[in-house]
């Protein structure tokens, strides 16, 4: 799917919100990222995780091991992955516990070194991870209320790893709940609430972008402040263009 909208694009940025490490071959991995990344000309962004849900591992035949050994594949992928794409490594050996490469050669080099965002909210492995070697972190949306506590962790992985904080972008995954005003606005964020039942996050929490443009350009401001500077969004609505096209024209203009 994502080779096809490069192939059909040419500004949006591409990825995938994300992919478990685990769940595919590393170097396979890496090199269709390189692929998709120049058939887009640069615009791939390499979103992985550990993964936590077993059928997205089971139903296709691959085992879904504990906790302790999808961190480990998530942080041996991550590894490979910069090797592979760095035009000074013609050559790429690495034997690690998960992943297992002997003079691998990944030609094309994606057009520019894809970006890695790590996603999850792990705050011992994963953040730590993020804060080391990724460029975006994600917080994901059924977090998000705690966005500046993770924040804050964050930061601290940061220094203690040697890193300025401001080189990592912080993003939060979440749903986007836009009517006209607060009175039509009400009963979409009630109808959402249900829908999702808190996996996409509280539409009525104290970072949830809902509401008129207003409230929502106000409570874009309030994530902004805690230091995310990326929005994952999914529009809420039957036809979500409709929600879509009313961010564009009344609340994009005012982040420009």
């Amino acid at each position: 799917l994502l080779a096809g909208l490069a192939a059909v694009t040419s500004r949006v940025e591409l990825g995938t919100l994300v992919t478990p490490a685990g769940m595919r071959n590393a170097a396979h991995l890496g090199k269709v990222v390189a692929t998709v990344d120049n058939i887009a000309g640069g615009r791939v962004i390499a979103g992985l995780g550990a993964g936590w849900m077993p059928r997205e591992f089971t139903d296709f035949g691959v085992p879904f091991p504990g906790t302790p050994e999808r961190l480990g594949q998530l942080c041996e992928t991550v590894a490979l992955l910069k090797r592979m794409w760095d035009p000074e490594h013609e050559h790429v050996t690495m034997d690690g516990k998960h992943v297992h490469v002997e003079n691998l050669v990944c030609l094309p080099k994606p057009v520019r070194r894809p970006p890695i965002l790590i996603g999850g909210g792990g705050e011992k492995v994963t953040m730590k991870l993020a804060a080391r070697e990724a460029d975006i972190w994600n917080n994901q949306a059924v977090q998000h209320a705690a966005l500046g506590h993770k924040a804050e962790v964050l930061r601290a992985h940061c220094e203690a790893v040697g890193r300025d904080p401001a080189t990592i972008t912080v993003s939060q995954q979440c749903l986007v709940v836009i009517a006209p005003d607060e009175a039509s606005a009400g009963p979409m964020v009630e109808t959402a609430k249900k829908i999702f039942g808190g996996h996409m996050g509280d539409p009525t929490g104290p970072l949830a972008i809902a509401g008129s443009p207003a409230r929502v350009r106000e409570q874009i401001e309030k994530n902004i402040a805690l230091g995310c500077t990326m929005f994952l969004m999914e529009f809420f609505g039957r036809d979500t263009r409709e929600p879509a096209q009313l961010f564009a024209e009344t609340v994009l203009p005012h982040f420009r």
